[in-house]
């Protein structure tokens, strides 16, 4: 409980939230600090033209994260660790410790689980002759 307490009274819990620690909204990337980078990303801003979204990226879910890495839009976090330190920076204004990253780190890894597997069905061929379905007629 130690570590998702620090998860939680650091602040990650304002965005990484709900069922799925995240997933659910967009953020500034830079928020307290601005976000150093090469990448030309500019976010929702690419899809909205609209100012105010500039710099605004999905904050991904936190379920697997272990398993997705580089983090960010920009590939710039090679590790859970870095990107740990990168958001406290940036997002919360906190240089967390080495110890407290540690901790961030291992609760990330407790959300870490088995992917489930999908298997999709196998449709009938079908051609522009093929009758289409109700709904669409």
């Amino acid at each position: 409980m130690r570590r998702y307490g620090l998860f939680k009274s650091s602040g990650c819990i304002a965005c990484h939230n709900g069922p799925n620690v995240g997933g659910a909204s967009f953020q500034k990337m830079g928020l307290i600090e601005a976000c150093k980078t090469t990448s030309t990303a500019e976010g929702r801003f690419a899809v909205t033209k609209q100012d105010i979204d500039r710099f605004y990226f999905k904050v991904p879910t936190s379920r697997n994260v272990e398993l997705t890495y580089p983090y960010f839009h920009d590939g710039a976090a090679d590790t859970l660790g870095q990107a740990v330190d990168t958001m406290g920076r940036l997002q919360l204004g906190r240089k967390f410790s080495e110890a407290e990253i540690a901790d961030v780190v291992a609760f990330l890894k407790t959300l870490t689980g088995e992917q489930p597997r999908v298997v999709l069905p196998i449709l009938p061929p079908s051609s522009d002759a093929t009758k289409r379905p109700q709904p669409f007629d």
